[in-house]
Protein backbone atom coordinates (compact mmCIF):
# COMPACT_ATOMS: atom_id res chain seq x y z
CA UNK A 1 0.00 0.00 0.00
CA UNK A 2 1.21 3.20 -1.01
CA UNK A 3 1.85 5.38 2.16
CA UNK A 4 1.53 9.63 1.83
CA UNK A 5 3.12 12.25 3.73
CA UNK A 6 1.53 15.77 4.71
CA UNK A 7 3.03 18.38 5.72
CA UNK A 8 1.34 19.70 8.73
CA UNK A 9 1.64 23.71 8.89
CA UNK A 10 1.45 25.15 12.53
CA UNK A 11 -0.49 28.77 13.23
CA UNK A 12 1.68 31.49 11.56
CA UNK A 13 3.55 33.58 14.69
CA UNK A 14 3.76 37.42 14.14
CA UNK A 15 6.82 38.53 14.08
CA UNK A 16 8.60 40.57 16.44
CA UNK A 17 9.46 44.41 15.34
CA UNK A 18 12.43 45.80 16.30
CA UNK A 19 12.16 49.80 16.96
CA UNK A 20 14.51 51.68 15.18
CA UNK A 21 18.35 52.59 16.87
CA UNK A 22 18.25 55.12 19.69
CA UNK A 23 21.61 57.45 18.91
CA UNK A 24 23.27 59.15 20.95
CA UNK A 25 26.75 60.98 20.41
CA UNK A 26 29.54 60.91 22.87
CA UNK A 27 32.13 63.26 22.66
CA UNK A 28 35.51 62.62 23.87
CA UNK A 29 38.88 64.86 24.08
CA UNK A 30 42.06 63.72 21.45
CA UNK A 31 44.04 63.14 24.76
CA UNK A 32 41.52 59.88 25.52
CA UNK A 33 41.58 58.84 21.79
CA UNK A 34 45.44 59.06 22.33
CA UNK A 35 45.60 57.26 25.45
CA UNK A 36 42.14 55.21 24.96
CA UNK A 37 39.67 55.54 27.87
CA UNK A 38 36.66 53.41 29.41
CA UNK A 39 33.67 55.95 29.61
CA UNK A 40 31.12 54.96 31.51
CA UNK A 41 27.21 56.02 30.43
CA UNK A 42 23.59 55.77 31.96
CA UNK A 43 20.94 54.78 30.13
CA UNK A 44 17.41 55.26 30.81
CA UNK A 45 14.52 53.17 29.83
CA UNK A 46 10.78 51.89 30.44
CA UNK A 47 11.27 48.07 31.56
CA UNK A 48 8.17 45.53 31.42
CA UNK A 49 6.86 44.20 35.03
CA UNK A 50 4.78 40.90 35.55
CA UNK A 51 2.19 42.62 35.74
CA UNK A 52 2.04 44.06 32.36
CA UNK A 53 2.87 47.54 33.44
CA UNK A 54 6.16 49.25 32.91
CA UNK A 55 8.79 51.55 35.50
CA UNK A 56 11.70 53.84 34.02
CA UNK A 57 15.19 51.68 35.18
CA UNK A 58 18.79 53.49 34.77
CA UNK A 59 21.56 51.42 33.73
CA UNK A 60 25.07 52.11 33.70
CA UNK A 61 27.36 51.27 31.08
CA UNK A 62 30.73 51.10 29.86
CA UNK A 63 32.07 51.99 27.05
CA UNK A 64 35.73 50.95 26.18
CA UNK A 65 37.60 53.36 23.62
CA UNK A 66 40.38 52.30 22.39
CA UNK A 67 43.53 54.59 21.62
CA UNK A 68 43.06 55.90 17.63
CA UNK A 69 39.48 55.43 17.55
CA UNK A 70 37.89 57.62 14.79
CA UNK A 71 35.06 60.06 14.84
CA UNK A 72 31.83 58.46 13.60
CA UNK A 73 32.65 55.23 15.39
CA UNK A 74 29.60 53.38 16.87
CA UNK A 75 29.23 51.37 19.98
CA UNK A 76 26.04 48.94 19.93
CA UNK A 77 24.27 48.27 23.34
CA UNK A 78 21.61 45.66 21.21
CA UNK A 79 17.97 45.61 22.75
CA UNK A 80 19.10 47.89 25.66
CA UNK A 81 15.79 50.46 24.45
CA UNK A 82 12.48 50.96 25.99
CA UNK A 83 10.57 47.05 26.58
CA UNK A 84 7.10 47.31 25.05
CA UNK A 85 4.62 44.58 24.73
CA UNK A 86 5.06 42.62 21.77
CA UNK A 87 8.17 44.71 20.19
CA UNK A 88 11.63 44.31 19.98
CA UNK A 89 13.30 46.76 22.11
CA UNK A 90 15.79 49.04 20.17
CA UNK A 91 19.45 48.60 20.03
CA UNK A 92 21.52 51.88 22.17
CA UNK A 93 23.88 53.43 19.68
CA UNK A 94 27.16 55.85 20.57
CA UNK A 95 29.04 57.77 18.24
CA UNK A 96 32.11 58.57 18.76
CA UNK A 97 32.48 62.34 18.89
CA UNK A 98 35.94 64.68 18.68
CA UNK A 99 35.68 67.49 21.50
CA UNK A 100 37.49 70.34 19.96
CA UNK A 101 41.05 71.20 21.07
CA UNK A 102 42.57 73.99 21.82
CA UNK A 103 45.94 73.24 19.63
CA UNK A 104 45.21 70.80 17.35
CA UNK A 105 42.53 69.28 14.53
CA UNK A 106 42.36 65.94 13.81
CA UNK A 107 42.68 64.51 9.85
CA UNK A 108 42.74 60.58 10.46
CA UNK A 109 45.25 59.58 12.68
CA UNK A 110 47.21 62.80 11.57
CA UNK A 111 47.32 65.99 13.99
CA UNK A 112 47.42 69.95 12.34
CA UNK A 113 48.78 72.33 14.48
CA UNK A 114 48.78 76.32 13.14
CA UNK A 115 51.70 78.41 13.89
CA UNK A 116 50.90 81.90 14.32
CA UNK A 117 53.92 83.87 12.64
CA UNK A 118 54.32 87.33 12.18
CA UNK A 119 55.70 88.27 8.40
CA UNK A 120 59.08 89.14 9.80
CA UNK A 121 59.02 85.47 11.18
CA UNK A 122 58.21 84.16 8.04
CA UNK A 123 60.49 86.05 5.66
CA UNK A 124 63.69 86.15 7.95
CA UNK A 125 63.08 82.66 10.08
CA UNK A 126 62.33 81.90 13.65
CA UNK A 127 63.49 79.22 16.21
CA UNK A 128 60.00 78.26 17.69
CA UNK A 129 58.06 75.39 19.93
CA UNK A 130 55.24 73.12 18.99
CA UNK A 131 53.09 70.95 21.62
CA UNK A 132 52.77 67.11 20.85
CA UNK A 133 49.99 65.21 22.43
CA UNK A 134 52.60 63.47 24.78
CA UNK A 135 53.51 66.96 26.18
CA UNK A 136 56.63 67.11 24.83
CA UNK A 137 57.78 70.19 22.79
CA UNK A 138 59.45 70.17 19.72
CA UNK A 139 61.64 72.99 18.42
CA UNK A 140 61.30 74.06 14.64
CA UNK A 141 63.62 76.15 12.88
CA UNK A 142 62.49 77.96 9.79
CA UNK A 143 65.87 80.19 9.60
CA UNK A 144 66.86 78.04 6.14
CA UNK A 145 63.70 79.01 4.33
CA UNK A 146 60.83 81.27 3.67
CA UNK A 147 57.67 80.14 5.18
CA UNK A 148 54.62 81.46 2.51
CA UNK A 149 50.69 81.04 3.83
CA UNK A 150 50.45 77.43 1.97
CA UNK A 151 53.70 75.54 3.76
CA UNK A 152 52.89 72.43 5.74
CA UNK A 153 55.39 70.96 8.11
CA UNK A 154 55.24 67.51 8.21
CA UNK A 155 56.66 65.29 11.33
CA UNK A 156 56.02 61.78 11.40
CA UNK A 157 54.85 59.50 14.17
CA UNK A 158 53.39 62.89 16.47
CA UNK A 159 49.99 62.05 14.90
CA UNK A 160 47.27 59.94 17.19
CA UNK A 161 47.67 55.84 17.03
CA UNK A 162 46.14 53.67 14.07
CA UNK A 163 43.48 51.90 15.44
CA UNK A 164 43.98 48.74 13.55
CA UNK A 165 47.76 49.26 14.27
CA UNK A 166 47.90 51.29 17.97
CA UNK A 167 52.08 51.22 17.99
CA UNK A 168 51.74 53.21 14.99
CA UNK A 169 51.06 56.80 14.29
CA UNK A 170 50.21 59.38 11.93
CA UNK A 171 52.05 62.30 11.55
CA UNK A 172 51.78 65.99 13.01
CA UNK A 173 51.38 68.44 10.33
CA UNK A 174 52.41 71.76 10.93
CA UNK A 175 50.43 74.47 9.23
CA UNK A 176 51.02 78.57 9.65
CA UNK A 177 49.23 81.64 10.08
CA UNK A 178 51.26 84.61 9.04
CA UNK A 179 49.84 87.92 10.60
CA UNK A 180 50.56 90.60 7.91
CA UNK A 181 50.84 94.19 8.89
CA UNK A 182 47.34 96.01 8.26
CA UNK A 183 49.01 99.33 6.96
CA UNK A 184 53.01 100.60 6.24
CA UNK A 185 54.36 104.00 6.59
CA UNK A 186 55.76 105.38 2.95
CA UNK A 187 58.83 105.49 4.43
CA UNK A 188 58.17 101.41 4.87
CA UNK A 189 56.75 100.86 1.33
CA UNK A 190 59.94 103.06 0.05
CA UNK A 191 62.44 100.05 1.95
CA UNK A 192 60.93 97.36 0.82
CA UNK A 193 60.60 98.56 -2.88
CA UNK A 194 64.24 98.88 -2.65
CA UNK A 195 64.71 95.95 -0.81
CA UNK A 196 62.85 93.56 -2.61
CA UNK A 197 62.71 92.12 -6.30
CA UNK A 198 59.88 92.45 -8.50
CA UNK A 199 59.56 89.08 -9.64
Amino acid sequence: MKSHSFNVHSPLKKEKVQDPPIEHDLYVTLEEIYHGCVKKMKISRRVLQPDGTSKKEDKCVSISIKPGWKSGTKVTFQKEGDQTKGKIPADIVFIIRDKPHVWFRREGSDLRYTARLTLKQALCGVIFEVPTMTGEKLRISTKQEIIKPNTVKRIQGYGLPFPKEPSRKGDLLVAFDIKFPDKLSTSEKEMLNDMLPNS
